[in-house]
């Protein structure tokens, strides 16, 4: 005899099959608040990328060894005291 528990299908399993279900259920105003969704992901991870956080590392140090002395002395510097 098989064990009930066995036969149940595992939690990754339920997961995808609970979103795949939703998804081809959708309507088609679901649809389109994905779409919008999806566009304003793209454009904090792509474009705001791209134009408000440039690599400053790469830009102003040649080589890894550099990059690690500023970063370390970075995390290190203690804050000075206001007098």
């Amino acid at each position: 005899m098989k064990n009930s528990e066995n036969d149940a299908p595992g939690l990754l399993t339920r997961i995808f099959r609970f979103y795949y279900e939703g998804f081809t259920n959708m309507s088609s105003w679901g649809r389109k608040v994905w779409i919008i969704i999806i566009i304003k992901l793209f454009l904090i991870f792509v474009v705001l990328k791209i134009f408000f956080f440039p690599d400053f590392l790469s830009r102003n140090y040649e080589n890894d060894e550099q990059r690690s002395e500023y970063v370390l002395d970075q995390i290190t510097k203690t804050p000075e005291a206001d007098d």
